[in-house]
């Protein structure tokens, strides 16, 4: 693990921090964690350890098993791909008022395509440590294809969280759209961490 996977980890865990005391900071949200709203400041400390020994406990397993540390690093470049997914998902539904039906599933797919295009780079050189290409454009065409199938998966369970399922829990229809836009890439990821490594980014 070099000083530079320790800086990247810190920043995204920084970042991802931000996102969530915002995040849970909405009104009709801080209200329902009581005291412990008063604690979201430490998620600015908090996350950007744990990025760091999670980076760092992933490296010494890696030592043996290398597709462990390249996870870790392939989780780390997908949790900034989803704060951007879900924060341009947040401003298509702030301009447009539209938080379900077929506009957010359309919404959803756009905001998808975008984040996954932005991770195209990290991905291959910090992730996968893959220098090079004997073609760039097969590699990306490749590389599209599987993030296409990961397109359907994602805006299928997030159609499935948002129209089918609904808000629960007295949530608010905007932050159950983002967790239907969470539930979606946590359901991705497995599909696309096999498809960039074994299809796209292989040695």
């Amino acid at each position: 693990m070099t000083k530079i996977d320790t800086l990247i980890a810190a920043i995204i865990g920084e970042i991802t921090s931000w996102y969530f005391i915002y995040l849970l900071g909405e009104p009709g949200v801080i209200e329902k964690l009581g005291s412990l709203g008063g604690l979201l400041w430490s998620l600015a400390l908090i996350f950007p350890l744990l990025s760091m020994l999670g980076l760092w406990i992933a490296d010494l397993l890696g030592r043996k098993f290398v597709s462990i540390f390249q996870l870790a690093k392939f989780l780390l470049v997908g949790v900034i791909a989803t704060i951007f997914d879900l924060g341009i998902l947040g401003i298509f539904i702030s301009l447009s008022g539209v938080n379900g039906g077929i506009g957010y599933d359309f919404f959803k797919g756009a905001s998808f395509i975008i984040s996954t295009v932005l991770k195209y780079i990290p991905d291959k050189l910090w992730a996968f440590k893959k220098r090079g290409s004997a073609s760039v454009s097969r590699e990306f065409t490749q590389f599209f294809a599987v993030t296409l199938v990961g397109f359907f998966i994602n805006v299928g369970v997030a159609h499935f969280i948002v129209n089918v399922v609904g808000p629960q829990f007295g949530l608010p229809a905007e932050l159950w759209a983002n967790i239907g836009g969470i539930g979606a890439v946590l359901t991705t990821f497995i599909w696309n961490f096999i498809g960039y490594k074994f299809f796209v980014f292989k040695k």
